[in-house]
């Protein structure tokens, strides 16, 4: 009754936050009789429809979809429409979740039913296809907007200018950014990021420099996002002097640096061997109140493999699983590279077995090198028994399988097979 009073009287919102509480307090199979008791109710109250359509908006905020799914069905069935706002919120919670594929077919099942899309809607549509790489129907509902009578926002000038950016087309992403401003659109701080994160990814730090002071020009004030583009553009470069120096104008500018910031500071000097100054910075962290993550370690790590030296890196390696950090297949690749530029194949091994544990496992050419060199220096029988774990893991990766009847055979003719690899 309450919901019906609400709903009629328009304070949608009260309805929404009591149908929030009564759903999270409700149990398995209560969704179909809530919509089976508002149905009834619906009928003897002379109340507005859209109170179904409250529900729908309940669901989809709540991030139900299947719930969602099926009133949005029921309603349909009943002669009920939800309203392009409630569509919005589904749709959008849709694409939060990575399920941009559902997004683009609701959005059809939408169109099919009549539902009015708004700017909002073609924008988030247009995102759902960027997000999918299909650059041209995106480009197609931004054509589409005019002859729908609507005007392109900002917002959708930033969601094309990102997708051309994803596919490496800076050219066309700054011809948008040209057409956005002779339409009378002022680029924000998110159009200036996107460009500068583009170039940067491209490695064209020149060009991303003339964006940032384009920016600057304009007074869009860069924020946290925009100094750590640059500072990571520039560490990736090997250029961690003129990282540093757009790290002291962040601080002097009153920008609150974050442990991305420092990431990529870390990173540009580790690259370039100088793992003083680094150790330097993360101790530094303790003082800001920041706690380093995975990407913190991995940087300190490569910065140790850049130097040669495996052990000092492995015991990085080691603080980082104490420090409840998860490695990435990328932190292994480097430990056992320099394993095996140092020829300490031992060392390799051990690195292996870290992955395996974790249900990884390199390259076939990789293992090989290390089989191989396991071998020549007269650890067979190890090879051997890291290849039997490997196989019992499931893990066996293309091309190995030649040595699948590698523990039947004699050992001398194991050691022969591993090193022809």
């Amino acid at each position: 009754m309450v919901l019906h009073i609400l709903t009629k009287n328009k304070k949608f919102k009260s309805a929404e936050s009591i149908l929030r509480s009564v759903l999270i307090s409700g149990c398995t199979g209560f969704p179909d009789r809530l919509f089976d008791a508002i149905l009834y109710s619906y009928r003897l109250c002379d109340s507005s429809s859209r109170v179904f359509d409250s529900l729908f908006k309940t669901y989809a905020h709540m991030k139900k979809f299947r719930n969602a799914t099926d009133t949005f069905c029921r309603m349909k069935d009943y002669g009920f429409l939800p309203t392009v706002e409630s569509c919005n919120a589904y749709i959008s919670s849709l694409i939060d979740l990575h399920r941009v594929d559902i997004a683009l077919t609701f959005f059809r099942e939408m169109r099919r039913c009549r539902v009015s899309p708004n700017v909002y809607t073609l924008n988030m549509v247009m995102s759902a296809f960027c997000k999918l790489g299909k650059l041209e129907k995106a480009t197609e509902v931004f054509r589409e907007m005019k002859s729908m009578g609507f005007s392109p926002t900002v917002a959708s000038f930033n969601t094309l200018i990102g997708g051309h950016c994803k596919k490496g087309l800076m050219s066309s992403a700054m011809k948008l950014k040209k057409a956005m401003e002779k339409n009378e659109l002022h680029p924000n701080e998110v159009t200036f990021n996107t460009l500068i994160h583009g170039f940067c990814k491209e490695g064209n730090l020149h060009e991303a420099n003339i964006v940032f002071s384009e920016m600057k020009a304009l007074n869009v004030t860069p924020n946290t996002l925009t100094y750590n583009t640059l500072i990571n553009g520039y560490g990736q470069a090997g250029n961690s002097e003129m990282g540093n120096r757009l790290f002291e104008e962040m601080t002097k500018d009153g920008i609150k640096a974050d442990i991305l910031t420092y990431n990529a500071l870390i990173l540009g000097l580790c690259k370039e061997g100088k793992t003083k100054k680094a150790a330097h910075l993360v101790r530094k962290l303790d003082k800001e109140s920041l706690v380093p993550n995975a990407s913190t370690f991995s940087a300190l790590i490569s910065g140790q493999c850049v130097r040669k030296d495996s052990d000092r890196a492995f015991q990085l390696y080691k603080i980082m699983i104490r420090c409840g950090c998860h490695p990435n297949e990328r932190t292994f690749e480097m430990l056992i590279s320099t394993f095996c530029k140092n020829e300490d194949f031992d060392g390799a091994a051990q690195v292996l077995r870290e992955m395996f544990v974790r249900c990884m496992a390199p390259d076939s050419g990789t293992l090989s090198y290390i089989f191989s060199g396991l071998c020549q220096s007269g650890k067979d029988q190890l090879a051997i028994m890291l290849f039997s774990d490997m196989e019992a893991r499931n893990l066996m990766p293309e091309g190995l399988e030649r040595f699948r009847t590698i523990n039947s055979r004699p050992e001398n003719e194991n050691k022969e097979s591993i090193e022809k690899s």
